[in-house]
């Protein structure tokens, strides 16, 4: 089965903590990462804005990638929140297979 990282970004710590927790109790991810206090650089309405910003890192399965994004963006604040898969190409298997159990 193949294995994704879901890249979020987030307003907050508090905001990651309630998507990322919902999404391992939801059994949408096995486990969900937050990097806080990030900086981040871009345009929005024709404005350069620079936000501090939070990211949330889901580990879950191809298959449960559509429910996962429908799910964050029914919790997430942002209009066009950034949430991006990216494939696990190789790991642990042991990990890869944990990943599998915890989301079926």
């Amino acid at each position: 089965m193949e294995i994704h990282l879901i890249y979020i970004t987030v307003s907050s710590k508090d905001e990651a903590r309630t998507i990322g927790r919902e999404l391992v109790l939801s059994k949408l991810a096995a486990c969900a990462n937050i990097f806080d206090n990030m900086n981040s650089f871009y345009f929005w309405d024709g404005k350069l804005q620079d936000d501090t910003e939070a990211v949330l890192i889901a580990k879950t399965t191809k298959e449960r990638v559509p429910q996962l994004i429908d799910k964050v963006k029914s919790l997430h604040s942002y209009e066009c929140p950034c949430i991006v898969t990216l494939p696990v190409a190789d790991g642990n298997p042991a990990f890869l297979d944990w990943v599998v159990a915890e989301t079926t």
